[in-house]
């Protein structure tokens, strides 16, 4: 795989000598891949990523991995609420609403294969930005298959017929990783939404059962701190 720089100078270190154990992955929102590089290396717009994928599969690497890129922004994952410090962001030129190129998701595994490797991050921890940030951020968006990932070990899928009882939503969502934004007027809504985002697009109404289940089967099989769940 190739991979082109295009620094960007929208970057700087990792905030208490933070290393990165989070992939945080975006879609761009933008018409093209070649506007969305302009935006994420001009220093107006005080953003970047530390990739970003075209639709025929070109990567371009705007911030070393080593140095923390703005891509997150406000949110929680677990106990990380500084996720530009703790995470590698992937934008996807893609503006949301249509399907990701095959070329596009050959160079996203092969690219994630190689980050997980070199910084030791396990598939749990392989995020979407509506995952960390649920009702501000959505994506990388319902046409994102997550499933495909799940499948060669790069994220986590879950099977609700194989979830214990479940118990309280929220407390199996924050073992999960799922936070609510702070101050938020309805909680449970928030989390469901970005549940539903990721693992059951196609899903409207009240929290149900599948819901419920989905949620007990990621805590159990998959929480965000495996070390103090086993603690």
């Amino acid at each position: 795989m190739t991979i082109l720089s295009r620094p960007s100078p929208n970057c700087g270190p990792r905030r208490g000598g933070a290393r990165p154990d989070l992939v945080v992955i975006h879609y761009t929102a933008m018409g093209t891949a070649a506007a969305a590089l302009d935006r994420l290396c001009d220093p107006a717009a005080e953003v970047s990523a530390h990739y970003l994928i075209c639709a025929q599969g070109q990567v371009w690497q705007l911030v070393d991995e080593a140095q923390r890129a703005w891509h997150a922004g406000a949110g929680r994952w677990g106990d990380v609420t500084d996720v530009n410090s703790r995470s590698i962001g992937i934008e996807l030129a893609n503006r949301g609403d249509h399907p990701f190129a095959a070329a596009q998701m050959d160079a996203l595994e092969a690219l994630l294969a190689r980050i997980m490797a070199r910084w030791a991050i396990p598939p749990e921890r392989v995020i979407g930005h509506s995952d960390m940030a649920p009702l501000r951020k959505s994506d990388p968006g319902s046409r994102f298959d997550w499933r495909r990932l799940a499948r060669r070990g790069l994220s986590v899928w879950p099977d609700p017929a194989a979830a214990p009882t479940a118990g309280d939503f929220l407390d199996d969502a924050a073992q999960a990783g799922f936070h609510p934004p702070e101050g938020c007027a309805d909680p449970e809504a928030a989390v469901l939404t970005a549940l539903r985002l990721r693992f059951r697009p196609q899903a409207a109404g009240a929290l149900d059962a599948v819901d419920r289940a989905i949620m007990a089967d990621l805590a159990r099989r998959f929480p965000v701190d495996r070390a103090r769940a086993t603690a």
